[in-house]
């Protein structure tokens, strides 16, 4: 059994360690609107654009099958639809219905500000600062977007 440590800690586990915090208020603000933490991210990424199937595999890190069964299930809930792409005619665009949209803005509202209150003990210059080194380490490495 490991023993809580004090203290600084190294910039792998405060990353990872970051990573589990930030995940675990996801997947429960996911819960609480009925949603699972992969359903949740299509909705946040599809606020921005519809995706072709592809697209949306790429973003959102996804194989196929299950890319498809999660359309599959997102659509069978009314929050999802697939439109006909009008630069090819094979393949299929995923956009968000009205209560998807709906449900997406009320959700990635409700995710932000859970977020946010995970930084309430930092000053608002330490906040900047934290953003600032984020964000040159997703722009580094070229993560997607798939949170506004």
């Amino acid at each position: 059994m490991s023993e809580h440590v004090e203290g600084p800690i190294g910039v792998v586990p405060a990353l990872v360690r970051s990573a589990f915090l930030v995940n675990s208020v996801y997947v429960n603000s996911a819960r609480d609107y009925g949603l699972t933490q992969q359903q949740g991210q299509l909705l946040c990424v599809l606020m921005a654009q519809p995706y072709g199937m592809g697209e949306l595999g790429a973003v959102l890190g996804l194989a196929k099958s299950s890319l498809t069964g999660l359309v599959d299930r997102s659509e069978r809930n009314g929050l999802v639809q697939r439109q006909d792409d009008p630069q090819d005619s094979r393949a299929v665009r995923v956009a968000l219905t009205r209560r998807g949209a709906r449900l997406a803005e009320e959700f990635y509202a409700e995710t932000c500000r859970r977020v946010e209150v995970l930084t309430t003990g930092l000053t608002p210059g330490e906040r900047d600062t934290l953003a600032a080194l984020l964000g040159r380490v997703v722009a580094d490495n070229k993560v997607p977007t798939v949170f506004l």
